[in-house]
């Protein structure tokens, strides 16, 4: 079989390089998570892509060969409040940093999904725009990120199972804004967010 993608395995040669990303930066609810991955020099899947391309399935199938084969791996959150005390862009970047932090093996180099992050410590970082289509770390960050979010969604649905987020893992769906309107809102959703149309007549 013909590999899908050829995503690049480095952007810096002979460097210890972590990919950075980021889900759930959309959502009307819930936390935002971000990943950062070590991989080998020598690591190659060829369904490894941006977990939006992912079936399900593949992506939890992948997950589980990340985290066997990474150098290191691990998973930041921002969770609702920080989001709305902070504004998404920065809980996104915020929640990049506290996966860094965890991070077994201190990088060389950090490849970040997207054109907007902040300087951590004083490692050098290169901001790549669909980057987790292009290079493999980022790739194995974005799936890493997905589907731990995704169980967190999946988890927390069992209390508010109204809002479909076992379903929409959040996002803001036709059913997840009707939810809204005849419910109201949740400890886990964000404030300010707009999160159906006429938000005035709401008091949240």
């Amino acid at each position: 079989m013909k590999p899908k993608n050829r995503l690049l395995p480095f952007y810096r040669e002979g460097v210890s390089e972590a990919g950075c990303d980021e889900a759930g930066r959309g959502c009307l609810a819930g936390p935002v998570f971000a990943a950062a991955v070590i991989l080998p020099p020598d690591f190659h899947h060829p369904l490894l892509n941006d977990s939006k391309q992912l079936s399900e399935k593949h992506r939890l199938q992948l997950r589980e060969m990340i985290l066997k084969e990474a150098l290191a791996w691990s998973i930041g959150i921002c969770d609702h409040l920080e989001i709305d005390q902070i504004n998404i862009l920065n809980a996104s970047i915020l929640a990049m940093h506290k996966a860094l932090d965890q991070l077994s093996k201190q990088p060389e180099h950090i490849l970040v999904d997207g054109n907007r992050f902040k300087r951590y410590k004083e490692i050098p970082h290169t901001c790549v725009v669909k980057g987790d289509s292009k290079y493999q770390s980022i790739a194995a960050a974005s799936i890493l990120a997905k589907t731990f979010r995704d169980d967190f969604m999946i988890q927390i649905h069992e209390a508010h199972p109204q809002y479909g987020w076992a379903v929409n893992k959040g996002y803001p769906t036709g059913k997840h804004r009707e939810a809204i309107r005849c419910y109201g809102i949740t400890e886990y959703h964000r404030k300010t967010f707009r999160l159906i149309e006429d938000q005035l007549a709401f008091p949240w």
